[in-house]
């Protein structure tokens, strides 16, 4: 139930139609026109050009998803009529989840586009497609990671622009911040790799190499389940 009014509340307003929109064309355009990232500009068949660019455009897609989710209900008082519902804060919580999480998933699907044209446009060889199904599950993983930040700030404040903006600097931190820490000269001596462990982009990074690792899948659990929680938490407190 939770999850289909999440479904119908994001489709409710230009704003869900438009956001999908303008990320399958910035994809297109940054892929297939512009010449610095163009694939077809490679020489040889490969994804990894999208694999490079769809986090960063996930980034601000998925705190324009998500930021609504509990937001607001708090502004517009309708969080008062979930709480008389025989509705436990988890299932609140998980059903906000995985109504996102099937948005974004329906903003990925059109992308496999990507993959035949450049399969079909391919003369010798081909796509990898073990490294390209990797791609697209690490792909998925961090929309996951990405929808439960977003949640999870969203579940902080009745402002739906300052859930946006909380989600994708979080959202931002988790990406890159440890990659960045792990470059100081402080760390060069040895902690440097055990520090970008700890972010998204290295475990996004080992998976899109085509060896889905059981260490990468459960740190990507992981950090949904510490996010959903700390957002369980914040919806019983209200």
């Amino acid at each position: 139930m939770i999850c289909t009014k999440e479904w119908r509340q994001f489709f409710s307003s230009l704003t869900g139609y438009i956001a999908l929109v303008v990320f399958l064309l910035l994809n297109g355009l940054l892929l297939f026109v512009f010449p610095d990232t163009s694939l077809l500009d490679f020489g040889y068949a490969s994804l990894n050009g999208f694999f490079d660019v769809a986090p960063w455009i996930l980034l601000f897609l998925i705190p324009t998803i998500t930021m609504r989710s509990i937001a607001d209900e708090y502004k517009s008082g309708t969080f008062e009529l979930l709480k008389t519902m025989p509705l436990s804060p988890a299932q609140i919580v998980w059903g906000k989840f995985f109504g996102a999480l099937l948005i974004v998933l329906l903003a990925l699907i059109p992308t496999i586009t990507y993959a035949i044209s450049i399969q079909a446009l391919s003369a010798v060889g081909g796509l990898d497609v073990g490294s390209t199904i990797g791609s697209y599950t690490g792909l998925l993983m961090l929309g996951a990671v990405f929808t439960s930040v977003g949640i999870c700030t969203s579940s902080f404040t009745n402002n739906t622009v300052v859930a946006f903006i909380g989600g994708a600097f979080l959202c931002f931190l988790l990406y890159t911040g440890f990659e960045a820490v792990s470059k100081l000269p402080v760390f060069a001596s040895g902690m440097d790799y055990y520090i970008e462990m700890l972010g998204i982009k290295f475990h996004y990074n080992s998976i899109s190499k085509g060896v889905i690792d059981v260490r990468d899948i459960i740190y990507f659990l992981g950090v949904i389940f510490i996010f959903l929680l700390i957002t369980q938490r914040n919806v019983a407190k209200r």
